[in-house]
């Protein structure tokens, strides 16, 4: 079971950029991206349902960023709009075997990660 995590870089305030995550070796449900900023604790940034029909999102990125996934390609992404410097963190995407349901914001839900992508905007 892998999820790989790409599409990260350097972009400017205000920039865009759309990350992704293919998962291979297993069907997952409830799928979702997280951060981490240098010296704090990861944290939840957006959640998608199997079906695509459910996303949810931290207030910091509610209206800039869009979650959704391709469950033929087995990918799911994160559009990242009106980038903010405090958006520079190291975005990791989650994925769990069952439904999350309300605890999607909790990492101990999620049983794959991928390894991680850097997202730096400078100001």
């Amino acid at each position: 079971v892998q999820l790989q995590a790409s599409g990260g870089g350097l972009v400017q305030a205000g920039g865009s950029l759309r990350l992704s995550c293919a998962a291979s070796g297993r069907t997952f449900r409830s799928m979702g991206w997280f951060r981490q900023a240098p010296g704090k604790e990861r944290v939840f940034v957006a959640a998608i349902s199997r079906s695509g029909g459910d996303t949810y999102y931290a207030d910091s990125v509610k209206g800039r960023f869009t979650i959704s996934r391709d469950n033929a390609k087995n990918t799911m992404y994160l559009q990242m709009n009106s980038l903010k410097s405090e958006d520079t963190a190291a975005y990791y995407c989650a994925a769990s075997t069952r439904d999350t349901y309300i605890y999607y914001a909790q990492t101990n839900v999620y049983n794959s990660w991928g390894q991680g992508t850097q997202v730096t905007v400078s100001s």
